[in-house]
Protein backbone atom coordinates (compact mmCIF):
# COMPACT_ATOMS: atom_id res chain seq x y z
CA UNK A 1 0.00 0.00 0.00
CA UNK A 2 1.64 3.02 -1.17
CA UNK A 3 1.44 5.80 1.24
CA UNK A 4 -1.61 4.36 0.71
CA UNK A 5 -2.39 3.52 -0.20
CA UNK A 6 -1.92 1.10 2.77
CA UNK A 7 -0.76 -2.15 -0.48
CA UNK A 8 2.37 -1.38 -2.37
CA UNK A 9 3.74 -2.94 -5.49
CA UNK A 10 5.86 -6.07 -5.26
CA UNK A 11 8.64 -4.46 -7.32
CA UNK A 12 9.26 -1.99 -4.46
CA UNK A 13 10.05 -4.74 -1.96
CA UNK A 14 13.82 -4.12 -2.07
CA UNK A 15 13.45 -0.42 -1.20
CA UNK A 16 14.57 0.20 2.42
CA UNK A 17 11.72 2.70 2.79
CA UNK A 18 9.24 -0.07 1.95
CA UNK A 19 8.03 -2.63 4.50
CA UNK A 20 7.73 -6.10 2.99
CA UNK A 21 4.66 -7.52 4.71
CA UNK A 22 4.77 -11.18 5.76
CA UNK A 23 1.90 -13.37 6.96
CA UNK A 24 2.32 -12.28 10.60
CA UNK A 25 2.41 -8.55 9.92
CA UNK A 26 -0.45 -8.90 7.44
CA UNK A 27 -2.68 -10.22 10.22
CA UNK A 28 -1.57 -7.31 12.39
CA UNK A 29 -2.55 -4.78 9.75
CA UNK A 30 -5.92 -6.33 8.87
CA UNK A 31 -8.25 -3.87 10.59
CA UNK A 32 -9.92 -0.92 8.82
CA UNK A 33 -8.91 1.62 11.46
CA UNK A 34 -5.30 0.45 11.50
CA UNK A 35 -5.08 0.86 7.75
CA UNK A 36 -6.57 4.36 8.00
CA UNK A 37 -4.18 5.31 10.81
CA UNK A 38 -1.18 4.11 8.86
CA UNK A 39 -2.31 5.96 5.75
CA UNK A 40 -2.81 9.17 7.73
CA UNK A 41 0.66 9.01 9.28
CA UNK A 42 2.25 8.33 5.91
CA UNK A 43 0.42 11.15 4.18
CA UNK A 44 0.27 13.86 6.84
CA UNK A 45 3.26 13.06 9.06
CA UNK A 46 3.65 12.44 12.81
CA UNK A 47 0.65 12.85 15.08
CA UNK A 48 -0.73 11.99 18.49
CA UNK A 49 -3.51 9.49 19.10
CA UNK A 50 -5.90 12.34 19.91
CA UNK A 51 -4.89 14.25 16.77
CA UNK A 52 -5.49 11.18 14.65
CA UNK A 53 -8.79 10.61 16.42
CA UNK A 54 -9.92 14.11 15.47
CA UNK A 55 -8.82 13.63 11.86
CA UNK A 56 -10.51 10.26 11.47
CA UNK A 57 -13.57 10.81 13.65
CA UNK A 58 -12.53 8.16 16.18
CA UNK A 59 -11.99 8.21 19.94
CA UNK A 60 -8.46 8.70 21.20
CA UNK A 61 -8.82 5.45 23.13
CA UNK A 62 -9.45 3.52 19.93
CA UNK A 63 -6.66 5.22 18.00
CA UNK A 64 -4.21 4.76 20.89
CA UNK A 65 -4.94 1.03 21.10
CA UNK A 66 -4.60 0.42 17.38
CA UNK A 67 -1.44 2.55 17.14
CA UNK A 68 0.15 0.33 19.78
CA UNK A 69 -0.88 -2.72 17.76
CA UNK A 70 0.63 -1.22 14.60
CA UNK A 71 3.83 -0.58 16.54
CA UNK A 72 3.94 -4.20 17.66
CA UNK A 73 3.98 -5.28 14.02
CA UNK A 74 6.54 -2.70 12.92
CA UNK A 75 4.29 -0.32 10.97
CA UNK A 76 4.61 2.72 13.24
CA UNK A 77 7.02 3.93 15.91
CA UNK A 78 7.47 6.66 18.51
CA UNK A 79 8.75 9.99 17.25
CA UNK A 80 11.19 11.10 20.00
CA UNK A 81 11.69 14.52 18.38
CA UNK A 82 8.15 15.60 19.17
CA UNK A 83 5.93 15.79 22.21
CA UNK A 84 6.21 17.19 25.69
CA UNK A 85 5.72 15.39 28.96
CA UNK A 86 3.36 12.44 28.59
CA UNK A 87 2.27 13.41 25.07
CA UNK A 88 3.18 10.54 22.73
CA UNK A 89 3.77 11.22 19.05
CA UNK A 90 3.70 8.51 16.41
CA UNK A 91 5.22 8.31 12.95
CA UNK A 92 5.12 5.76 10.14
CA UNK A 93 8.15 3.48 10.22
CA UNK A 94 8.17 3.15 6.41
CA UNK A 95 6.85 5.21 3.51
CA UNK A 96 5.21 2.24 1.74
CA UNK A 97 4.23 -1.41 2.16
CA UNK A 98 4.70 -4.28 -0.26
CA UNK A 99 2.25 -7.18 0.03
CA UNK A 100 2.55 -10.46 -1.88
CA UNK A 101 -0.77 -11.11 -3.61
CA UNK A 102 -0.14 -14.86 -3.22
CA UNK A 103 -1.52 -14.46 0.30
CA UNK A 104 -4.95 -14.64 -1.36
CA UNK A 105 -4.22 -18.36 -1.94
CA UNK A 106 -2.49 -19.08 1.37
CA UNK A 107 -3.26 -22.40 3.04
CA UNK A 108 -4.15 -20.57 6.28
CA UNK A 109 -7.71 -19.19 6.14
CA UNK A 110 -6.73 -16.46 8.64
CA UNK A 111 -4.09 -15.18 6.22
CA UNK A 112 -6.56 -15.24 3.33
CA UNK A 113 -9.10 -13.40 5.46
CA UNK A 114 -6.54 -10.78 6.50
CA UNK A 115 -5.55 -10.21 2.89
CA UNK A 116 -9.21 -9.81 1.95
CA UNK A 117 -9.72 -7.17 4.66
CA UNK A 118 -6.64 -5.20 3.58
CA UNK A 119 -7.48 -5.26 -0.13
CA UNK A 120 -11.10 -4.25 0.36
CA UNK A 121 -10.12 -1.41 2.69
CA UNK A 122 -7.61 -0.15 0.12
CA UNK A 123 -10.29 -0.27 -2.58
CA UNK A 124 -12.70 1.61 -0.28
CA UNK A 125 -10.06 4.26 0.41
CA UNK A 126 -9.43 4.73 -3.31
CA UNK A 127 -13.14 5.25 -3.95
CA UNK A 128 -13.44 7.70 -1.05
CA UNK A 129 -10.44 9.73 -2.18
CA UNK A 130 -11.76 10.02 -5.71
CA UNK A 131 -15.24 10.98 -4.48
CA UNK A 132 -13.72 13.64 -2.21
CA UNK A 133 -11.81 15.12 -5.15
CA UNK A 134 -14.91 15.21 -7.34
CA UNK A 135 -16.88 16.88 -4.56
CA UNK A 136 -14.24 19.51 -3.74
CA UNK A 137 -12.47 20.17 -7.05
CA UNK A 138 -14.31 23.50 -7.40
CA UNK A 139 -12.26 24.73 -4.42
CA UNK A 140 -8.95 24.22 -6.27
CA UNK A 141 -7.24 26.68 -8.64
CA UNK A 142 -8.06 26.41 -12.32
CA UNK A 143 -4.62 24.94 -13.04
CA UNK A 144 -5.57 21.86 -11.05
CA UNK A 145 -9.14 21.52 -12.30
CA UNK A 146 -7.79 21.42 -15.85
CA UNK A 147 -4.99 18.94 -15.09
CA UNK A 148 -6.26 15.72 -13.60
CA UNK A 149 -7.46 12.41 -14.96
CA UNK A 150 -10.28 9.90 -14.60
CA UNK A 151 -9.90 7.24 -17.29
CA UNK A 152 -10.52 3.56 -17.86
CA UNK A 153 -9.32 1.27 -20.64
CA UNK A 154 -10.33 -2.13 -21.94
CA UNK A 155 -7.59 -4.16 -23.67
CA UNK A 156 -7.15 -7.90 -24.21
CA UNK A 157 -4.05 -9.24 -22.42
CA UNK A 158 -2.54 -12.43 -21.06
CA UNK A 159 -1.67 -12.68 -17.34
CA UNK A 160 2.01 -12.18 -18.24
CA UNK A 161 1.33 -9.01 -20.22
CA UNK A 162 -0.91 -7.73 -17.42
CA UNK A 163 1.99 -8.10 -14.99
CA UNK A 164 4.32 -6.38 -17.46
CA UNK A 165 1.90 -3.47 -17.82
CA UNK A 166 1.58 -3.10 -14.04
CA UNK A 167 5.35 -2.95 -13.58
CA UNK A 168 5.71 -0.38 -16.36
CA UNK A 169 3.01 1.80 -14.82
CA UNK A 170 4.70 1.61 -11.41
CA UNK A 171 8.09 2.46 -12.93
CA UNK A 172 6.60 5.43 -14.77
CA UNK A 173 4.94 6.82 -11.64
CA UNK A 174 8.10 6.29 -9.57
CA UNK A 175 10.16 8.15 -12.19
CA UNK A 176 8.37 11.34 -11.11
CA UNK A 177 9.37 11.01 -7.44
CA UNK A 178 11.68 13.77 -6.24
CA UNK A 179 11.17 15.99 -9.29
CA UNK A 180 9.25 18.62 -7.31
CA UNK A 181 10.82 19.69 -3.98
CA UNK A 182 8.51 19.84 -0.98
CA UNK A 183 7.10 23.32 -0.50
CA UNK A 184 7.25 24.22 -4.19
CA UNK A 185 4.68 26.94 -4.88
CA UNK A 186 1.64 25.65 -6.73
CA UNK A 187 2.48 21.99 -6.07
CA UNK A 188 0.33 19.43 -4.27
CA UNK A 189 0.57 15.79 -3.27
CA UNK A 190 -1.00 13.87 -6.15
CA UNK A 191 -2.65 10.51 -5.55
CA UNK A 192 -2.38 7.92 -8.32
CA UNK A 193 -4.52 4.77 -8.19
CA UNK A 194 -3.96 1.80 -10.49
CA UNK A 195 -6.36 -1.12 -10.92
CA UNK A 196 -5.75 -3.96 -13.37
CA UNK A 197 -8.13 -6.93 -13.31
CA UNK A 198 -9.77 -9.31 -15.82
CA UNK A 199 -13.39 -9.14 -16.84
CA UNK A 200 -15.60 -11.98 -18.14
CA UNK A 201 -16.21 -12.13 -21.88
CA UNK A 202 -19.98 -12.21 -21.50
Amino acid sequence: MAATEAAGSDNAADDPKTLSVDARTLRGLAHPLRIRLLNALREFGPATASGLGNRLGESSGATSYHLRQLATYGFVEDDPTLGKGRERWWRAAHSDSSIDTNFMRDADPEVRGAMNVVLHEIATTHAQELSTWLGTMHEWPEEWTQNWDLSDFKIRLTPELTSELAYKIHDLVNSYRGRVPEGTEGSAMVRTHTHLFPRPNA
